[in-house]
């Protein structure tokens, strides 16, 4: 159903301005506003959680800033982010080389993609990114550019855990009586492996999950599955 313009916009049509650039964003904003709201959260139970912990040892409760760059909260922000790089950086390079027949989330197997092309080949414009334009090592870095950012931000945040989670188990060591450890000796404890595996596990099941259920389930209107009317054997799109 449509309006005539004495009625209003048709049915369909996008906003301008300021408005038209929030409904061009808004997958990043939706998902950047929800990270915000459970991160709020997180840090509020996690001090409400830490200093019950201290009450129970005899020691004074934290202030909240205090918290917020505590090892406790550091390990268990970075450990969780560390995680989520991994997945995704680990995910953009295996969909490069492996297939998944009837998945969505795969490339079609044997058949040649526009994410395959050489981008040396194709013809430049004003509007070809200008990496693409300036060629040489540079392309080199940009044609890499999103599995490189992801394993960066995975390094950081795998350091930032251990760093965080040194900290951590000193100060846990010491409510006991025990010597505390240094980074690198933390890098050697089960627990560090612990905090690591138990979260790499999940983002992992969690991409083989959507591989494979993409084969045979749908969800109409969303990119992460095929049509529909689609038949199950059919790769990407």
């Amino acid at each position: 159903m449509t309006h005539d313009a004495a009625t209003g916009p048709k049915r369909g049509t996008t906003p301008g301005g300021a408005a038209r650039w929030i409904h061009e964003h808004a997958l990043f904003l939706v998902c950047m506003a929800v990270f915000v709201l459970c991160l709020a959260g997180m840090a509020a139970s996690g001090f409400q959680v830490a200093n019950e912990e201290r009450l129970d040892h005899g020691a004074a409760p934290l202030p909240l800033v205090e918290y917020l760059t505590s090892g406790q909260f550091i390990e268990a922000t970075f450990e969780n982010w560390e995680s989520e790089f991994l997945q995704m950086g680990a995910y953009v390079v295996l969909t490069v080389f492996l297939f998944q027949k009837g998945s969505s989330e795969s490339k079609p197997i044997d058949e040649r993609t526009p994410q395959d092309d050489d981008p040396r080949t194709v013809e430049h414009g004003p509007e070809t990114p200008w990496p693409v334009r300036r060629g040489g090592f540079v392309l080199v870095l940009y044609e890499n550019s999103l599995a490189i950012f992801f394993f960066v931000l995975f390094g950081l945040s795998f350091w930032l855990h251990a760093v965080g989670g040194a900290e951590a188990y000193s100060e846990e060591q010491s409510l006991h009586g025990l010597p505390g450890v240094s980074v690198w000796e933390y890098l050697g404890t089960a627990q560090f492996w612990f905090e690591s595996m138990q979260n790499w596990q999940s983002e992992f099941l969690a991409v083989a999950a959507i591989v494979g259920a993409s084969v045979y389930l749908r969800q109409r209107g969303s990119p992460e599955s095929k049509p529909v009317a689609t038949p199950h054997h059919e790769t990407g799109a």
